[in-house]
């Protein structure tokens, strides 16, 4: 189990480590053994007990036996209510998904990370490693670098000024090349992230914007090296701003028409 948290339980406050311990116990790999909630949330195992205990009583956890506990029904729920708000989107993502034949995500932003909350794959023998929930760095992903395109320039200034590290050989961590990487968004209506992330791997990414022209998140495809050439860029790009921009359109309307019904 991947560690879910960054900061020292001494810098976490009560609420934040309640938070990490229930986004663990909907992660992946459930059901989850207290010993490896504990470990993966880096708190005492009598902490996390008594955590699992209260969200076992109001709903949001459930004993599977064994030490082990899953998501339970009232998360399950806030889960299905929150993914129903996608549900304008999806056609737009299939629609992207067939046409470029690769793997599609849709990400919002969370603090200086890019989280995935759905993603659709074509019929093939390999897998990306990706998963809904998950979260990648915004310098160095296509849909993190989509994102900070429209940023306010103080939040660009933000991330760029934090510790960049260098997660392949490809990786850019000058935030003047960053920068340029972003104005490509201007330019072309997307940007690219070739093995800047992950080795082997292809990302082309564009922002999605709020009915005020805020960011609220970004769409990409991405495939491995040996599918996604960049001979392919020029045709695959726009195609990627295209649905970027009929996102925007649908959740603009979305929005305004709940604003209507209230």
């Amino acid at each position: 189990m991947n560690k879910a948290v960054n900061a020292s339980p001494a810098t976490r406050g009560a609420v934040e480590k309640t938070l990490e311990v229930l986004a663990t116990l909907a992660g992946p790999g459930g059901p989850h053994r207290l010993a490896d909630l504990a470990q993966a949330c880096d708190l005492p195992k009598p902490s996390v007990h008594r955590m699992l205990q209260s969200f076992t009583d109001a709903g949001y956890a459930l004993g599977a036996g064994n030490g082990r506990y899953t998501a339970g029904p009232r998360l399950l729920g806030l889960s299905a209510a929150a993914l129903a708000g996608l549900k304008p989107a999806r056609p737009v993502l299939a629609d992207l998904q067939r046409r470029s034949g690769h793997t599609v995500h849709y990400a919002v932003r969370h603090g200086d990370r890019a989280v995935y909350v759905e993603k659709l794959e074509p019929e093939q023998a390999y897998r990306l490693n990706t998963r809904p929930g998950g979260e990648v760095p915004l310098y160095c992903t296509a849909v993190g670098r989509a994102i900070l395109s429209r940023l306010p320039e103080s939040e660009v200034d933000a991330v760029l000024a934090a510790p960049l590290a260098a997660r392949t050989a490809k990786a850019l961590t000058d935030p003047a090349a960053i920068r340029r990487e972003l104005a490509t968004v201007d330019s072309a209506g997307y940007v690219v992230d070739d093995e800047q992330f992950e080795a082997h791997v292809r990302c082309l990414g564009a922002p999605v914007l709020d009915a005020a022209g805020a960011v609220v998140g970004a769409v990409s495809v991405s495939g491995l090296t040996f599918t996604l050439q960049p001979s392919s860029f020029e045709t695959l790009g726009p195609l990627v701003a295209e649905a970027a921009n009929r996102l925007s359109a649908v959740l603009a309307e979305t929005t305004l028409r709940a604003v209507d019904a209230r």
